[in-house]
This record gives C-alpha cells, structure tokens and sequence, in this order.
C-alpha cells in the first residue's frame, strides 16, 4: 500500500490564474467537485488560516476541514485535508504550480492516507476535481 497520490494537470491558464482560482471561495465553488454539483467553500487563504468545504454527491452532503500550511503565489499551496474519506483524520495537500508552454502544469500530493481505497477514491476525485479546474480556468463551462 501506498500512503499517497500524485496528479498532474496541464493547463492553458498561467500560474497566477490557476492559483487564484484555488484561494477564491466562487471559483473553488465552482469546480472543487468530484460530481460536478456546487460545493460550498469558505476559504482563510493565509498560513494558519482554515477552509470549510461541502461536497455533494448523490444526495448527500460531505464536509471537508484543513488549514492552510504554505500560501505562496502562484507556485505552492500546503494544506491539511480532513474528511469522511480520510476518517476524519488529517492528511496533506500539496499543490505546486509551474510554467509549462503557455499555460501552466499543476502537480497535487496528496499524503498520509491510512487505507489503500482512501488513496483509489482520492485519487478518482482529484483526478476529476482536475479535470474541472482545467475547464473553469479556460472559461470553458461544461
């Protein structure tokens, strides 16, 4: 078993636009979602400072808590990452932010998973919360 995930996103959005796009509370609404349902998102988008997300799917509604660890724009967000599929324990998000071409590739870490389905389910979410990103960031709804 591993106790962690990497995903990798190419992106047509610079580095500055991704970022922002991860410390504004509208735009994680908008695409911090597995299934594409709004998520509600308060965001303390400084060291020391906390979020709260809810994400719905299915019906059902799931919290999200962490703190922020490392703000520093528009390369690098650390963050702690507390949920039903961690079992309320804490794990942590790295996300880096590069120059690549034109646009931009992002790199998540996700680390400190305690069971190998956690690590498979987590990796399904980020890799369609990516996904997302990558079309709000291009202004593409869809």
């Amino acid at each position: 078993m591993t106790d962690k995930l990497v995903v990798r996103k190419q992106l047509s959005a610079s580095p500055a636009e991704v970022f922002a796009a991860w410390i504004d509370p509208q735009s994680v609404a908008e695409w911090m979602s597995p299934s594409g349902e709004p998520t509600d998102a308060e965001l303390d988008p400084r060291v020391g400072g906390s979020y709260h997300l809810v994400m719905r799917m299915e019906g059902k509604e799931f919290e999200h808590r962490g703190e922020y660890r490392v703000v520093d724009p528009p390369s690098k967000l650390v963050f702690t990452w507390r949920s039903p599929g961690t079992d309320f324990k804490d794990t942590l998000v790295t996300v880096e932010i590069r120059p690549h071409g034109k646009g931009s590739e992002i790199t998540l870490t996700h680390e400190g998973f305690t069971r190998q389905d956690a690590v498979d389910g987590h990796t399904k979410g980020w890799t369609a919360i990516m996904e997302r990103l990558a079309r709000t960031t291009r202004g593409d709804r869809r």
